[in-house]
């Protein structure tokens, strides 16, 4: 009964006039992003968060996750029609996709997307009602050891979970770490990397960095390679699925959305890895492989509903425990904070109409998506056709306000144009920028819970393997950074990630 009430209130809150359309801002913005290849939901929620500082925590949350999934649904729009993803998520979906569109089944291969996205996003919904309450619940009796190991662990996590160099991927870790430090120290409040520049006292600001490492540095890693955009089809009909696309899609379709719930809860990107393993698992289990690279709907299917279960089920971590597993969900904690809610076990209970408004609002908000997507499908393939070198002066000036209007300094202006810079080099190293954000966000709390802990056992640090759960989280992440380390298990992995 207690599950049915709080659904009850979480629908209550989010079917009020004001958060309906927020809900449908968020999946409008999300489509729109998510159709345009180059900007993704990163350097998306980053531009708007200085928008979010006027309107309530919740209605705020709503918008950020509508543009998170969104761009889920739009970028397979580009990926089957363009052969171009939108989104990262969606380049297994261009595999298929696109052969489908090339032999005429462009309508249904959008349909198969669509429709498998939004029952993932359903059973996804119903997947953080039931099992996010009583995790945070369990970590209710963490104490700041426990906090320490976990975020220990999610930090490997994503490392082992990082495609490329473990080596550069260790790197980018520390380097978030170290970029996390930068302003006062927490209990002496000395000044700290900061140069001697008054403007570094608070420390980087989270706005500033993410946009440059990801907007900014986009655009430029976009404009140096040339638009190759060739529309397979311009007009898009037999938007119906046949009886006989419905049995094909219905297992992979079900198989994509427990494989993507369990994976997107998991740091470093779950929503495409699921994606990726779903593609794999379908053509491991397929009676016709031979069919995967030449259009199998079946290639569309279980990626598409794999990655949209992911994307919402790595709210799960986020949410309860306070810890995000990708960089979007590092920009949702940033938003939180801005809006002074920290986001972990207290929070299901001490902010029921925000946790619960949330969740009610991914399920509308996906049924928005399905409405959006398909019957607006024309509008979509025109947008196709606008050149990349009218959209990013737009997007320039939009991220410059955006940083500028968070606390009206030009400094932070200068950290995204540096930090624009800098993630430009990164892509050109082959570093992946998403364990620097995800360092840089937990890096104030993994020293803040370290020096607690440190208190607690005053000084001595062999304490932390005399706690069972500390230990075991501890242990865990050790033995998979070994594990990744070893030179077969690497060279798989390496296998792995190139295909």
């Amino acid at each position: 009964m207690d599950l049915l009430g709080n659904l009850a209130l979480g629908f209550a809150t989010s079917l009020s006039l004001h958060n309906l359309l927020y809900c449908f801002m968020g999946a409008l913005f999300g489509t729109l992003i998510g159709v345009l290849p180059g900007l993704g939901p990163v350097a998306t929620i980053a531009m708007l968060l200085p928008i979010t500082f006027g309107l309530e925590p919740v209605s705020a949350l709503i918008m950020l996750a509508g543009i998170y999934y969104g761009a889920q649904y739009g970028g397979s729009t580009t990926a089957i029609l363009i052969n171009l993803p939108g989104e990262s998520t969606s380049v297994v979906t261009a595999i298929d996709g696109y052969q489908m569109a090339r032999q005429g089944r462009a309508g249904t291969a959008l349909a198969t997307a669509a429709l498998g996205s939004f029952f993932a996003g359903t059973v996804a919904t119903v997947f953080i009602a039931l099992f996010a309450p009583p995790l945070a619940e369990l970590a209710l009796e963490f104490g700041p050891p426990e906090y320490f190991a976990l975020m220990v662990l999610g930090l490997i996590a994503s490392i082992t979970l990082a495609s490329g160099s473990l080596l550069k991927a260790l790197a980018m870790i520390l380097l978030g770490l170290l970029l996390g430090l930068v302003g006062r120290d927490i209990y002496t409040t000395e000044a700290r990397f900061t140069f001697d520049l008054q403007n570094l006292s608070d420390g980087l600001q989270f706005v500033a960095l993410a946009m440059g490492i990801y907007g900014i540095g986009e655009i430029v890693r976009n404009l140096e390679a040339p638009e190759t955009r060739s529309v397979a089809v311009t007009k898009v009909g037999g938007l119906m699925l046949s009886w006989a696309d419905i049995r094909r899609i219905a297992a992979p379709v079900l198989r994509g959305t427990g494989l993507g719930a369990v994976l997107g809860i998991l740091p470093g990107g779950g929503a495409l890895l699921s994606s990726f393993a779903s593609y794999a698992l379908e053509k491991k289990l397929s009676r016709h492989p031979q069919e995967f690279g030449k259009g199998a709907i079946e290639g569309v299917a279980g990626p598409e509903s794999a990655n949209n279960a992911g994307a919402q089920s790595s709210f799960i971590p986020m949410l309860t425990l306070g810890i995000p597993s990708n960089p979007v969900m590092a920009l949702m904690v940033g938003a939180l904070i801005i809006h002074g809610i920290t986001p972990g076990p207290a929070f299901v209970a001490e902010k029921p109409e925000l946790f619960w408004g949330l969740i009610a609002s991914m399920w509308v908000g996906n049924l928005m998506l399905v409405v959006l997507n398909l019957p607006l499908i024309g509008i979509w393939v025109r947008l196709l056709t606008v050149p990349y070198n009218y959209l990013f002066p737009a997007i320039i000036v939009f991220s410059a306000i955006g940083v500028y209007s968070v606390n009206n300094s030009t400094a932070d202006v200068l950290v995204m144009a540096g930090m624009g810079v800098f993630g430009y080099i990164l892509y050109k190293l082959d570093c992946e920028p998403a364990p620097l954000l995800l360092g840089f966000i937990l890096g104030p709390m993994l020293e803040e819970n370290l020096r607690r802990s440190m208190l607690l056992f005053r000084g001595d640090a062999g304490q932390f393997f005399t706690r069972p759960l500390t230990a075991t989280l501890l242990g865990i992440a050790l033995v998979s950074l070994v594990v990744v380390l070893l030179p077969t298990i690497s060279r798989k992995r390496e296998v792995v990630f190139k295909e």
